[in-house]
């Protein structure tokens, strides 16, 4: 019962438990989100999309790097506090945030530079669907970043089937090749579990 109250609170936090949710979430990513900037590396230059960015905390990172920062996530809870988060930011024309799904952005054709998205693809209901969106949004060149926990690792934690899709590498990189993008491989710092799933829109 609390490993399926707290699953479903990491694929869509809401209310008070949903704060607490992103409050351990921010502290539990900080190694892979490092990852994600690091394989990501935007400029000053780049317009920067995070899908399901939750508590921020690499939103944070990216609004101090990026010029533009635009945020989607499905959670209406999140979407509000990034928005009173980044309020100077938003005013300054250097970010946005929308509620949406990864499968269906409510974003243009070729509007960034780069995309990123942390721990969010086990609970994507179409992982090619999904890829193919990011590369719909992205220009020729666009790199995605896709962090995330492989399946072997995964399955010891148990987690709710209903609620987690767990992903292999191969099921990452044959999604991101299927979805028009090229050069696809996985990043990884040693002795970490966590895997990037990185590659280059055509």
């Amino acid at each position: 019962m609390v490993t399926r109250f707290v699953a479903r609170q990491l694929s869509w936090p809401r209310g008070m438990a949903g704060w607490l949710t992103r409050t351990l979430m921010n502290r539990g990513n900080a190694g892979l989100n490092s990852l994600a900037l690091e394989v990501l590396a935007p400029t000053p230059k780049d317009r920067v999309l995070e899908v399901g960015f939750g508590g921020g905390v690499l939103l944070r990172r990216l609004v101090g790097q990026a010029g533009f920062v635009c945020g989607v996530d499905r959670s209406a809870d999140a979407v509000a506090a990034a928005q009173r988060r980044f309020a100077a930011a938003i005013r300054a024309g250097n970010a946005e945030f929308k509620l949406g799904t990864v499968e269906n952005l409510p974003l243009p054709d070729a509007a960034f530079d780069g995309a990123v998205s942390v721990h969010t693809v086990y609970f994507w209901s179409d992982l090619p669907a999904g890829s193919r969106e990011l590369a719909r949004t992205l220009r020729p060149g666009g790199r995605v970043v896709l962090g995330f926990l492989p399946r072997d690792q995964m399955d010891k934690l148990q987690m709710p089937a209903d609620v987690f899709t767990p992903r292999t590498p191969d099921d990452m990189l044959e999604a991101l090749t299927g979805a028009g993008f090229s050069s696809a491989e996985l990043r990884r710092r040693e002795g970490s579990p966590w895997l990037a799933a990185t590659a280059i829109r055509r």
